[in-house]
């Protein structure tokens, strides 16, 4: 493979998220990058991928994997340790794997988080490891994978954390300081629009949960706080949870999944409120919903600390549960909201930020390099 100036590597290309949304960034600052990951699935991210050249490891030829990444997990460390990168520096967007594909070159790791099934894990299966189908599995393999991934910690130049909260968890987890450069929302409320048809009958003000469906999101409180609140719920999302959360739904909860960014668009464009109810490392959504000028209430802690101002661009709750939320809904329709002063929180968070702060720390790690 021929050498590059810059590559850029990411755990794994399978599903869209804020994780994601950063990468497509990082293409930006460093145009015709070529990006190495573990798994690619072109169907199920964000279609701006089909643009780039993306190098997969061996794992990509298995599908099922593809559709979910999570079944790899015991064969994730050694494919990742032979994803060579032939790169004067790389640029890494990981919470996981991506920190360890080896290179000659130098290595930036922006962290979204140390890997959560490895140090948290309990939070990551949504109820402690060893009552949980593969938690004992997992705890098995945890030592040898922590040896893995602090091996990997030190083959990386410099750490950059998307929040206090990963600053923090660097430091803890590899000895490792790490700058804080919070990731863009990238949310244009000025790019076109796509009605959603299952929505067609729903009026516009009802809550919004836009989140993976993973037990440790708390989707299901925000959708048992609507039976006590009597307020409609979209939830935009897809995983694990989703058959289970479906299970759980009522007439006034709708759960959707595999929306384009049109669509997405419009679905935020027409909340009165976002509900944020697990511990995020970085308040992503609230941003997005801010850029339309959609207030959040939020759990009051991690992440969300970053992104919500009290009072001005949401509220907080103190607890992921359904009386909790509920309350907090309440106190809510109390207050009144200014949505220009919701959308100039959401420009503190420019994708141009991000890019010039990112070219700057790539220069100061190789000066020689060519953007």
């Amino acid at each position: 493979m021929t050498r590059s100036a810059i590559a850029i590597a990411h755990d794994y290309l399978t599903q869209r998220g804020g994780a994601e949304r950063v990468v497509l960034t990082m293409r930006k600052a460093f145009p015709g990058a070529p990006i190495h990951t573990t798994l690619y699935d072109p169907d199920g991210t964000y279609p701006e991928f089909r643009e780039a050249h993306v190098v997969t490891s061996r794992l990509n030829d298995v599908a099922l994997f593809r559709r979910d990444h999570r079944l790899a997990l015991p064969f994730l460390a050694a494919a990742s340790s032979r994803l060579r990168i032939e790169a004067d520096l790389t640029v890494v967007s990981g919470s996981g794997w991506a920190h360890g594909f080896p290179t000659d070159g130098h290595k930036i790791v922006y962290c979204h988080n140390p890997a959560r099934w490895l140090y948290q894990t309990d939070e990551y299966l949504g109820r402690p490891a060893h009552r949980h189908p593969v938690g004992p599995a997992l705890l098995a393999m945890r030592p040898a994978l922590r040896r893995w991934d602090h091996r990997a910690a030190e083959t990386v130049d410099r750490f950059v954390a998307n929040s206090h909260v990963v600053q923090r968890r660097i430091q803890d987890t590899y000895g490792r300081d790490a700058e804080i450069l919070h990731p863009p929302h990238n949310m244009d409320p000025s790019a076109p629009q796509d009605a959603v048809a299952e929505l067609s009958d729903l009026d516009p003000g009802f809550a919004l949960v836009v989140s993976r469906l993973l037990a440790y999101k708390n989707v299901d409180a925000a959708i048992d706080a609507v039976r006590l609140t009597g307020r409609p719920l979209v939830v935009v999302g897809h995983g694990p949870e989703a058959a289970r959360l479906r299970s759980l739904a009522d007439g006034r909860v709708r759960i959707l999944s595999g929306l384009s960014d049109a669509q997405l668009r419009w679905v935020y464009a027409r909340a009165g409120v976002l509900v944020s109810p697990s511990h995020e490392d970085f308040g992503l959504t609230p941003l997005e919903a801010a850029a339309f000028g959609v207030p959040t209430v939020a759990l009051g802690a991690g992440g969300f600390l970053e992104t919500v101002v009290e009072g001005s661009t949401g509220l907080f709750f103190d607890h992921p549960t359904a009386k909790s939320i509920a309350r907090a809904l309440a106190d809510f329709d109390t207050h009144v909201w200014d949505a220009a002063t919701i959308r100039a929180r959401a420009e503190e968070f420019s994708e141009d930020r991000f890019i010039r702060r990112l070219t700057e720390i790539s220069q100061e790690v190789m000066p020689r390099v060519q953007h």
